[in-house]
C-alpha cells in the first residue's frame, strides 16, 4: 500500500475507532465472549466491533491484532534476523521473506558503512530447533545469507500509544 493511502486511512478513523485502539492495548478480557464484553464497554455491538477491527486491519491502520506470547515458555523460540539485500532484488526478497509464516514482522533499515544489514525481521517457531531450519529455507529461497541475533537478555517495556484526539 502506498504511504499516502495509509495516512488517508488513519485520518479517516473516528472517535469510536480511536476508543477501540486505545481500549484494546492490554487487558483484553478472558471470558466466553470477550468481543461482546469489549463492545459493550464501548457502547457498540459485538458485530460492529468486529467489523471495525476488520476494516482497521484491511486499511492497515492496524497491522496486527492479537495476543503476544512468550514463545520460549511454550517450548518455542524466536530470534531477530537480518539480511543485506541488494536494492535491485529488494521487492523479491521482501516477498520471499514474508511468505514464511514464521516471520512475525519485517522492516527496512537504511544501511550505512557501519551496518550493512537493511532488512530486519523476527522469526518465531514452535520448537527451538525450528529457527535454524527456517533460516536455511529462507536462504535457499532468497539466495542470500540470513544472520540471526538471539536474545541475550529480556526486558519488558509496556508501551501504549493513545490515539484519542
Amino acid at each position: 500500500m502506498h504511504e499516502t493511502a495509509r495516512f488517508d486511512a488513519i485520518d479517516a478513523i473516528d472517535t469510536v475507532d480511536r476508543a477501540i485502539i486505545d481500549g484494546l492495548q492490554g487487558g483484553f478480557p478472558i471470558c466466553e465472549r470477550p468481543y461482546a464484553q469489549v463492545a459493550s464497554g464501548l457502547g457498540i455491538t459485538e458485530e460492529q466491533l468486529l467489523g471495525r477491527l476488520r476494516r482497521l486491519l484491511a486499511t492497515r491502520v492496524l497491522t496486527r491484532f492479537g495476543p503476544l506470547f512468550q514463545v520460549e515458555r511454550m517450548g518455542g523460540a524466536f530470534v531477530l534476523a537480518a539480511m543485506c539485500v541488494p536494492e535491485a532484488g529488494w521487492q523479491r526478497s521482501v516477498e520471499v521473506v514474508n511468505s514464511f509464516p514464521e516471520v512475525a514482522h519485517n522492516y527496512r533499515r537504511e544501511s550505512d558503512r557501519n551496518c550493512r544489514f537493511n532488512m530486519w525481521f523476527v522469526l518465531a517457531t514452535e520448537t527451538t530447533d525450528g529457527i535454524p531450519a527456517v533460516i536455511r529455507r529462507i536462504e535457499e529461497a532468497s539466495g542470500l545469507p540470513v544472520f540471526s541475533f538471539p536474545k541475550l537478555s529480556e526486558y519488558f517495556v509496556e508501551m501504549k500509544l493513545s490515539v484519542r484526539a
